[in-house]
């Protein structure tokens, strides 16, 4: 999927999640969401991958379970750096944000077997 696509597909995973589960919220407009999947993006790009290098030993222990929380903690950051920067994007606590996580990562599971990368 190309970057716009990702972006999209994030805007709308994070506004299902704000829907589904109480303790996620979003103020805002339709170009605001983007600010936030782009922020959830870059979190996920950036700093995703070296939590999992750290933490790989508990996440075989825990036969990939570790994930979840990593997924959950994700997304409290992107809540953090969003209210840093003004944007009305809150998550309530880690259950919250792991249930949220969870939705984020259904919704994009589901778009992506949708839509096939074209490379």
């Amino acid at each position: 999927m190309n970057f716009l696509l990702r972006l999209l597909v994030n805007a709308a995973a994070l506004y299902i999640a704000t829907r589904v589960v109480d303790g996620v919220h979003f103020e805002g407009d339709w170009l605001t969401l983007f600010t936030v999947a782009l922020i959830f993006g870059v979190v996920n790009a950036v700093i995703k991958p070296v939590t999992k290098f750290f933490t790989f030993p508990l996440i075989i222990l825990t036969l990939g379970l570790f994930l979840l929380v990593i997924n959950a903690l994700m997304l409290m950051l992107t809540a953090w750096i969003a209210g840093g920067v003004g944007i009305g994007f809150h998550v309530e606590g880690f259950w919250n944000a792991l249930w949220g996580s969870i939705v984020i990562t259904l919704v994009n599971w589901g778009t992506a077997s949708l839509v096939k990368d074209r490379d």
